[in-house]
């Protein structure tokens, strides 16, 4: 593809205005909003981060499909509300981007770097808060990141991982202590936090480093499954312990 041959997205567009269409549409597409479809989105976000992980180039172009999918879906339910166009959408984002990047398509000889960017966007909102545009509905390890180094650029941050450290431990005994389900479910959120808090000074990303954990927690469950065939259910912990420990070493 090049750009005097550029993608043309009519035929998507012309599709979703089809099953939009109040009398000869989908029931299903027509019955949705911009609440019903949010979930489709998240979903097919994740199913791309999915097929990157796996490394699955054909199943990467289709999941990219859906995901475009969505954005034409919103965009059409707000044209049809009288909102924005899809257009504006597309607009819309090629003027961040060369906003953003003022030493590419404009006149800046240096990169006066991407955050400091979008903080000098966030000054001309309402919501001038160092935390403002943080999305409420990011998943919430990622939004626990995102809100800390936001914090952490106003110099709310401790000086060195030994605090993070202390305040592990420090949550971990708060855990220890309480009673009522209300409290445990506060505490276990202090101490999730906390942890975030030490991946991000250790530079890791919290959300990538559990979707490792849960992949390789799931890789050895299987294995455990395969090695004791119908009888893993029936087993002692003892026994499903020493499957482990195999699992480990494979």
């Amino acid at each position: 593809m090049t750009a005097s041959n550029p993608p043309d997205i009519t035929p998507l567009t012309d599709i979703m205005a089809r099953l939009r269409h109040p009398e000869q549409g989908c029931k299903w597409d027509i019955a949705q909003n911009f609440a019903t479809i949010a979930p489709y989105t998240i979903e097919e976000a994740y199913e791309v981060a999915d097929a990157i992980d796996k490394d699955d180039m054909t199943a990467l172009s289709d999941e990219l499909g859906d995901l475009l999918l969505q954005v034409v879906f919103h965009s059409r339910m707000a044209e049809e509300a009288g909102h924005f166009a899809l257009q504006n959408v597309i607009e819309g984002i090629c003027d961040k981007m060369t906003r953003r990047h003022p030493h590419i398509f404009g006149k800046e000889s240096h990169f006066p770097g991407w955050e400091n960017i979008k903080a000098d966007e966030r000054r001309h909102h309402d919501d001038k808060s160092a935390l403002a545009g943080v999305a409420a509905a990011l998943p919430a390890l990622l939004r626990a990141a995102k809100l800390q180094k936001r914090a952490a650029r106003t110099g709310f941050d401790w000086p060195d991982s030994d605090g993070v450290y202390a305040k592990i431990y420090e949550e971990i005994e708060e855990v220890k202590e309480v009673t009522s389900q209300d409290d445990k479910e506060e505490e276990v959120g202090d101490l999730l936090f906390a942890v975030v808090n030490l991946a991000r000074h250790m530079n890791v990303d919290p959300e990538q480093a559990l979707r490792k954990a849960n992949a390789k927690f799931e890789y050895r469950f299987r294995d455990m499954e395969q090695e004791a065939g119908d009888a893993f259910p029936g087993l002692s912990l003892m026994e499903k312990e020493a499957l482990w420990q195999l699992a480990k070493t494979r």
